[in-house]
Order: structure tokens, then sequence, then C-alpha cells
């Protein structure tokens, strides 16, 4: 099974492109919830109009990040307080 541990590693080298610092340096993860192999991540952008296709790199790194960890056979990604947010959320768990 995988860990929390495992999965902030893994975050630590999404790297937001603006700033050139993990997200997780930049503290923008808000949840991480894990369950029989589903990992539930909850995050935001530094600013809610940070250009929407940043934002959808980002989830996806994040998600396709994660999936690779052994132990994690399902991903949900929950970006909010972006003004694109339900955009990217949908085109990220819908891969």
């Amino acid at each position: 099974m995988v860990s929390t541990d495992e999965i902030m590693k893994v975050l630590d080298t999404v790297v937001d492109p603006e700033l050139g610092m993990s997200i997780t340096a930049l503290e923008l993860i808000d949840k991480l919830d894990i369950e029989n192999g589903k990992v539930k991540v909850a995050f935001h952008l530094t600013a809610p109009y940070c250009p929407p296709i940043f934002a959808l790199q980002l989830a996806t790194d994040v998600k396709v990040k994660i999936a690779g960890l052994n132990g994690v056979n399902k991903v949900e990604i929950a970006l909010s307080g972006h003004f694109m947010a339900d955009e990217v959320n949908q085109r990220v768990n819908a891969l």
C-alpha cells in the first residue's frame, strides 16, 4: 500500500512552471486521502487566474506521478480556487 510520505515525495517533483518551486514547497496541497489504493488530492494554485495551460499541466503532473506509484490504482484530482477549476478537474480526472 502506498504511504503519504511516498506521495509527498513524488509531489515534491511537481514544479510550478512560473515560480520554479515544487508545489509542496509552495504549500499548495490542501488535502491528501488514501484508501484501498485510491488517492484523492485537493490542491490550489498560487493565483486564481494562473494561465489555464499551467493549471492543466500541474494537475496532470500530479495525477500521472501519483498514478505511477506502486499500490495506487486510482487518482482523483480536485483543483480549487482557480477560475477554470471545474474544466481542469473534468479533463484531468477523465484521463
